[in-house]
């Protein structure tokens, strides 16, 4: 580590020591055990950099984000927000159930769960630590691993708070549970680490919306671990929604175990952001468990987003389909990485991935990198990645109905997305993404 790079770091390290490190006496002791390793472990592996050899950050420069001085490192409150605050950041009406997190502190107030079944726990992180302490201590941690990552090193050290759901066996949640974190930098800039923890039980079924945003247009960096683990032949419908102010930077990661006959979807959408890095790590250690992966991101002028997804098959008769897509304009740029992985003993898998890329301006890049690493010989497997610009001859053919040059490249931008958005099962969420996208478009137009 250079002496810049341990400067850097050492003010995370001095943050911790001077708010999480004296709170030891008020959280559980394997909780305090927890965050004084993984602190221990930031201040080894640092911030990522590209110089030390690290493929999976070569496209990425993290730089402005461990540059930043922030003025707060570890929010001590959250601030008051008006329900007005939220609006753009509902959805579902009255029916979907809500946690609202500011600053990485829960919000009981702005919290509604009207059609949450009784034998379901919603709850905060914190409040699950104190009620159930077994199941946060068995699950908590041991699935997305800080000894590698400096990011998710970071989030477990400065771990206060976040959500945490836990669905029994045999149990259906209807309606989704919407976790909404929120970044204030009220008057500041400051860093948050959210926290989310999902443990499906047995036969379970439930749909999950995670959405990043913030309250004002001023810099933040929030910092995002969540862990999902699904039981035997249990169902998830994962989302996660990030669409923070676009001077803000999101680092975000998620763990995925899944069991036997287990089924898990996700999918992921990026449209704020300076810079935007989200990795996906999900295991199929379950015969016959599946996943469906499907993401987009629209980015203009010179945000930067990155996806990482990674697939392990671990057992035998396992599914996994990637598909992501990016919309790329001004002097923006776009990176995939897309890594399956089919162990030995993974016979019989059933592995697809596809990464496709529409650049609007010729500034606009995009780095795509998917990759297979084989290690059965019965399996069935393919990748695909491509890019390139709107379709010349449907966009005269449009122009030749009469519609003028802005509308059809809006419809053709639309079709190209459609792909990912029919995927998306719940309506409200699927009528919110069009409007982000129309809202996207237009923007584009008035900035390209």
């Amino acid at each position: 580590m250079t002496q810049q790079a341990a400067t850097l770091e050492r003010r995370y390290v001095e943050a911790w020591n001077a708010v999480i490190g004296p709170s030891s006496s008020a959280v559980p002791a394997e909780l305090h055990a927890l965050r004084e390793s993984a602190i221990a472990k930031f201040e080894e592996v640092g911030f990522p950099t590209a110089r030390r050899g690290n493929e999976a950050w070569k496209y990425t420069d993290i730089g402005p984000i461990a540059n930043a001085a922030f003025d707060d490192l570890a929010p001590a409150a959250p601030v008051r927000v008006a329900t007005d605050a939220l609006d753009q950041h509902i959805m579902g009406g009255s029916v979907w159930n809500r946690m609202v997190f500011v600053d990485g502190h829960w919000v009981p107030s702005l919290t509604s769960m009207p059609t949450l079944p009784p034998q379901v726990t919603v709850t905060s992180l914190a409040k699950a630590m104190a009620l159930h302490p077994h199941l946060v201590r068995d699950h908590l941690g041991h699935y997305a691993p800080y000894d590698e990552s400096g990011f998710t090193a970071l989030n477990t050290a400065f771990l206060r708070d976040g959500a945490a759901l836990i669905v029994p066996h045999d149990t259906v949640v209807e309606e989704p549970i919407h976790f909404i974190y929120l970044s204030s930098s009220e008057g500041q800039s400051s860093v948050t680490q959210p926290r989310t923890l999902v443990s499906m039980g047995r036969n379970s079924k439930a749909s999950v919306i995670e959405s990043y945003g913030g309250l004002t247009d001023t810099i933040s960096l929030t910092n995002a671990v969540s862990e999902y683990v699904l039981a035997e032949g249990a169902q998830l419908d994962a989302c996660r929604l990030q669409q923070q102010a676009l001077p803000a930077y999101h680092v975000g990661s998620a763990q995925v175990r899944l069991g036997r006959n287990s089924r898990f979807t996700s999918g992921a959408f990026d449209f704020g952001g300076a810079i935007a890095r989200h990795t996906l790590s999900v295991a199929l250690e379950g015969e016959g468990s599946e996943c469906t992966l499907y993401g987009l991101y629209m980015t203009n002028q010179g945000q930067h987003v990155d996806n990482q997804v990674l697939v392990e098959h671990i057992a035998p008769h396992t599914t996994s389909e990637q598909v992501y897509k990016g919309v790329l304009n001004g002097k923006s740029r776009g990176v995939f990485h897309g890594s399956i992985t089919v162990r030995q003993a993974a016979q019989k898998t059933n592995a697809k991935q596809s990464d496709k890329n529409l650049l609007l301006s010729d500034e606009a890049e995009v780095d795509t990198k998917p990759a297979l690493w084989i290690y059965a010989d019965d399996v069935r497997c393919g990748h695909g990645a491509a890019c390139g610009k709107l379709d010349d001859g449907a966009l005269f053919y449009l122009q030749s109905r009469g519609i003028d040059e802005a509308a059809a490249r809006r419809m053709l931008v639309h079709g190209f997305a459609n792909e990912v958005l029919e995927h998306v099962g719940l309506t409200p969420l699927r009528v919110h993404l069009e409007q982000l996208i129309t809202a996207s478009l237009r923007h584009q137009g008035r900035t390209a």
